[in-house]
């Protein structure tokens, strides 16, 4: 399961932590519906999900915020998350209407996945649009994962990267239609 310290972390933004998730293969279309889980047998998801935390969140609470330094990630078991960036002038406060929205995300996304990985602030702010229920994994989670089960550790790195460079490519293209457009006008 997650430290002592990623539990006070999430205990700390107000998120209800209530155990790990040993049964994640047991959430109706999760191994279905999740990119990151889609090629996990149920045995696998099992063992991964033995290393997360099950957190809880109520409609408007912020479950990652910008500028944060976590090394956690979320897999959104239930509920719906929106994602957004403060941009432009008033780029430093950290008003929810001052954010511009750059995902909705849906069961079986992941999300702070780039922090976990890095160790870098968090990029941008994920509040509960609805109830929301994720399990979350940290870094040390991962390294024993790998040490324990390398299968497992291998094929969720795999997955999370095609994941990160699938957002890459996303936001690539976004890029080149704005330059385009700047270029026309």
């Amino acid at each position: 399961m997650a430290t002592a310290s990623t539990e006070d972390q999430i205990r700390a933004v107000g998120l209800e932590v209530t155990g790990c998730c040993e049964r994640l293969s047991k959430w109706p279309g999760l191994l279905e519906q999740s990119a990151v889980l889609e090629d996990f047998t149920p045995e696998e998801a099992d063992v991964l999900g033995a290393l997360m935390l099950h957190v809880r969140a109520n409609p408007g609470q912020m479950l990652i915020t910008e500028g944060n330094v976590d090394d956690w990630m979320m897999l959104l078991l239930r509920g719906t998350v929106d994602v957004g960036k403060r941009i432009g002038p008033e780029a430093e406060r950290e008003v929810r209407g001052d954010n511009t929205r750059l995902a909705v995300l849906r069961p079986g996304s992941v999300l702070g996945e780039m922090s976990m990985f890095d160790g870098e602030p968090r990029y941008a702010s994920c509040w509960a649009l609805s109830e929301v229920e994720a399990a979350v994994l940290d870094r040390a989670a991962v390294a024993r994962l790998i040490k324990s089960r390398p299968e497992i550790g291998a094929k969720l790195l795999v997955k999370l990267t095609q994941l990160l460079a699938q957002r890459l490519r996303n936001t690539s293209s976004q890029l080149v239609k704005v330059l385009r457009h700047q270029t026309t006008t």
